[in-house]
């Protein structure tokens, strides 16, 4: 008889079940809980009854009262409590097994909250998923850490607060639906504030010359460095907000005509060598992985955004294949060095072994997450390959396995030369210069070598040779040339570099990085162009109000110091006293101020590059704002807010301005309705328009396709657009219309409910329904359409039923029921895992509960009885006050929901 399991195991997700399982005897069950089961209230509808009405019921935490947060039970969770409580049922024994960080602890603490369980409770904490870990964890249990929990609700309460409080603000002075978050704002102002830079950089131009010469037949470059004894300008001698020399520099300047003739007395001049400078360096391996460092590298190395990064190394940690991903530690077990020595001394030889062990200790602020960097799992370090991994987690594990194998390897040695060269120009003595490097031992080279923010910098391993030279050896020139160069702006932010700022600045916390990058973009304050993240015009007029009405709260230093004062909550200080202070003094206040903000002024977007005309946001996106010779009054048009603020000058908003003009006169009229036709410019970009509007009926318009200028619109090509969609024809299978058209995501082709892209080479004007049909096959032939054959079928959600891969019209999703949700941006359908579809179903789920109408009053009333002992069934901290007396009020139980 099979033994029925008595201990009950809870962790967040299924993957992690799964795995777990395989590790535990029969007598253990395992749950998952799909992440936090309660959390404040997302909306009006969830806000209890017990304290609807009250003053603060809004933000879902008592101002009044000791801060107190109102937890409900999200409808989505309502099902996974149900089970988790029937599971508990059964058991005589109950193990919380969430993660190991503070978010992890708090998902602990409201599970048993929730679930009241009145058997044995136990908290057992891994920071990897093995055998042996498991099997540790379970034989030294602990209680659940108070102070992580109280430092985790903290920062929820103050998010809560800022975002509930702010925002309005925003609502206010800029336009509906904008948000504000005590660190996303921070983030957005760091990519605002090199946007200023950039706004406010002037360019300066210089010129030098370049020598190739030969020796040993071996070619090299050397640049000019001196004339007549005085050093040659270069880019570091600019000041960027007047593009001239910055004041006191003793240096020459070149222009074209000088360095030309420069470039022409050399012409056949002898060069000899002056100097040769040599020393020698070494490389020590980089530490292991922290959240942070694998954010960085994945994203320059792979590609992969924060977001997609910490998706895959979720997935990674889940199957047992690396340890805990969000960690700010660079800690190595003693398991695991002595693992990655042995394969270094079998993969590599005994001279690519570190002569000891290496340690690393952690530095950054508030490093307290997990124990251990980030390392494959286990005690056996085995390849991706070994492990049968493929797609995005082989390549993420590869990076993991390279970077800590490369942890206990040797040091690299290497070489660099410095050579002076001098020749006359004629009667003007110059001087250049030439640098080799060279590996003599790759030490740890051979696993791994770090990434560069910079796309033209030279690796670390990568050689540039130089011939051996000595002093007053003669060398030809082959080729003297002058070039010409710009100073260039301050380079925009990329993930990459954004994580590595905020992580310097002590803003947030690693382990939140991936959800700000994620949540700025879907905000619309930052756009992704290539690998540069862009903030919008909307951003910029946010962070002015915001730096306008909160001041220092905005700053990056205010903000660190709030993070260095919210870790010291989790060792000993009471949060009550912080929140009341920062509440009443830091926001309110502010908020108050922000009453006598005049939204014009400070919604106007000043820019030394776009003069005389004026930027300014208003409800409806960025405009300019002009006077019209003709009406003699100010004029608007609207600005496309996919422009980088930085790259728009006067010469594109003169442009913008003539358009505008241009579309005010009709470019011609439409033969069958006698209406005028005009060109004209919104907030997406160009587009034509057939009469005018009138009231609230709109007249008939068309975007333009991509590479179409406004200014190459003529009337034939305007009426073709405003034709669309045109029909082609019946479909031979079934006789319906198929369909050509332009619509938000560029030129298609519709079949029924089915639409296809077309290609580049396509013309929506001329595609003809042959070509069409073509396309709708190949689209049907990957599951083209919402209701179609999926792509791929993954598994059983844990609720019933198949999660399927389709393809839709606006790329591949996941679907599982009634529910789709669209695939992260750069996941292929191929690559998408059953762990990460069900995260994103859990999402997408959560969002569309988060929204629902409350029931009627008749289904209510059938639950009078829960709503009347609310009270009763609700806590906020009661187990954590037990353990702790930092926070004074934290035994109060303020009234939730479920």
């Amino acid at each position: 008889m099979a033994q029925t399991p008595t201990k009950l195991v809870i962790v967040e997700s299924p993957t992690k079940a799964r795995t777990i399982r395989k590790f535990l005897g029969k007598e253990y069950r395992v749950e998952a809980s799909m992440g936090h089961v309660r959390d404040l209230p997302a909306n009006a509808d969830q806000i209890p009854d017990a304290v609807r009405g009250r003053s603060w019921a809004r933000l879902g935490v008592n101002v009044e009262d000791g801060f107190s947060p109102v937890y409900v039970i999200p409808p989505d969770k309502k099902k996974v409590v149900a089970e988790l409580r029937k599971a508990l049922k059964d058991a005589d024994e109950l193990y919380v097994a969430t993660d190991e960080d503070r978010e992890g602890e708090s998902i602990g603490w409201h599970l048993i909250e929730v679930l009241k369980p009145k058997v044995p409770t136990r908290r057992m904490v891994f920071h990897e998923i093995t055998p042996e870990a498991i099997e540790r964890a379970l034989a030294s249990p602990r209680d659940i850490d108070a102070s992580l929990v109280n430092a985790q609700e903290t920062r929820r309460v103050l998010d809560r607060l800022v975002g509930y409080t702010v925002s309005p603000v925003l609502w206010k002075k800029v336009r509906p639906r904008l948000s504000a978050g005590r660190v996303q704002s921070v983030a957005v102002r760091l990519l605002v504030l090199r946007e200023r830079e950039r706004m406010a950089f002037v360019s300066g131009s210089w010129w030098d010359l370049k020598a190739s010469l030969e020796k040993d037949r071996q070619r090299f470059d050397a640049g000019l460095h001196t004339v007549d004894g005085k050093r040659v300008a270069t880019s570091r001698d600019f000041d960027e907000r007047t593009g001239q020399l910055i004041e006191g520099r003793d240096v020459l300047l070149l222009d074209g005509d000088r360095a030309r003739t420069l470039a022409a007395g050399l012409e056949g001049a002898p060069f000899r060598v002056a100097e040769v400078e040599t020393r020698d360096a070494k490389r020590s391996p980089y530490p292991p992985f922290t959240t942070s460092t694998l954010q960085q590298e994945a994203n320059r190395k792979l590609g992969f955004g924060a977001k997609m990064t910490m998706q895959v190394a979720q997935r990674l940690y889940e199957n047992g294949y690396i340890t805990y991903m969000r960690t700010d530690s660079v800690h190595l077990s003693d398991e695991a060095v002595t693992a990655a020595r042995g394969l270094v001394d079998r993969k590599y030889g005994g001279e690519y072994l570190s002569p000891k062990p290496r340690r690393y200790t952690t530095s950054s602020k508030g490093a307290q997450e997990a124990h251990e960097a980030i390392r494959p799992a286990g005690t056996r370090m085995p390849t991706g390959a070994e492990l049968g991994l493929s797609g995005p987690e082989a390549r993420l594990y590869d990076l993991v396995w390279k970077r800590t194998v490369a942890t206990q390897m040797a040091d690299a040695r290497l070489a660099f030369t410095n050579v002076t060269l001098e020749a006359r120009a004629g009667d003007t003595p110059v001087t250049f210069r030439a640098s080799g490097k060279e590996v003599r031992f790759p030490g740890f080279f051979r696993a791994y070598v770090e990434g560069s923010d910079d796309p033209e910098a030279a690796l670390d391993d990568q050689s540039q040779l130089l011939p051996s030279l000595r002093e007053a050896d003669a060398l030809d020139a082959k080729e003297i040339a002058a070039e010409s160069h710009e100073t260039r702006p301050p380079a925009r932010f990329t993930e990459a570099t954004l994580v590595k700022a905020l992580e310097k600045e002590g803003i947030g916390r690693p382990s939140t990085y991936a959800s700000i990058i994620d949540t700025i973009q879907n905000r619309g304050y930052v756009f992704a162009s290539g690998r540069q993240l862009v903030p919008t015009f909307i951003a910029i007029a946010v962070t002015q109000v915001l730096e306008e009405i909160l001041g220092d709260v905005v700053s990056t230093d205010f903000t660190a110091a709030m993070e260095d004062r919210l870790d010291t909550i989790a060792t000993s200080e009471d949060s009550l006293a912080y929140l009341q202070q920062f509440y009443e003094e830091s926001l309110l206040d502010s908020v108050r101020r922000g009453d006598d903000v005049d939204p014009k002024a400070i919604c106007t977007v000043a820019s030394p590059r776009t003069a005389p005309h004026v930027i300014r946001v208003g409800r409806y996106g960025p405009y300019v704002e002009y006077r019209s010779p003709e009406a003699d009054e100010v004029q608007t048009v609207s600005l496309p807010e996919d422009v980088p603020p930085a790259d728009v000058d006067a010469a594109m908003l003169e442009k913008l301005v003539e358009e505008a003009a241009r579309g005010e006169t009709p470019i011609g009229t439409d033969p069958e309705s006698g209406l005028p036709v005009f060109v004209l410019t919104g907030r997406f970009g160009p587009y034509v328009q057939l009469g005018e509007a009138d009231g609230d009926e709109k007249p008939r318009r068309s975007s333009l396709p991509k590479g179409l200028d406004a200014a190459d619109v003529t009337l034939e090509k305007a009426l073709d657009l405003l034709s669309l969609p045109r029909r082609l024809g019946d479909h031979p299978e079934d006789g319906k219309v198929v369909q050509a058209g332009l619509g938000r995501f560029g030129p298609y082709v519709k079949h029924g409910t089915l639409y296809a892209s077309l290609k580049p080479t396509d013309d929506v004007l001329t595609v003809g329904l042959d070509r069409a049909i073509e396309l709708i096959a190949e689209k049907k032939a990957r599951g083209g359409r919402r209701g179609s054959a999926p792509l791929r079928t993954l598994g059983d959600h844990p609720d019933g039923g198949p999660v399927e891969v389709h393809d839709g019209r606006y790329g591949p999703y996941v679907k599982h029921g009634k529910i789709n949700a669209t695939l992260p941006k750069g996941t292929s359908p191929d690559d998408v895992t059953l762990e990460a579809a069900l995260t994103l179903i859990a999402e997408k789920a959560a969002k569309k509960g988060g929204g629902r109408k409350a029931a009627p009053k008749k289904a209510a009333a059938k639950k009078t009885t829960t709503r009347k002992t609310a009270a009763k069934k609700t806590t906020t901290r009661k187990t954590a006050a037990k353990k702790t007396t930092a926070r004074k009020t934290a035994a109060k139980k303020p009234a939730s929901g479920g």
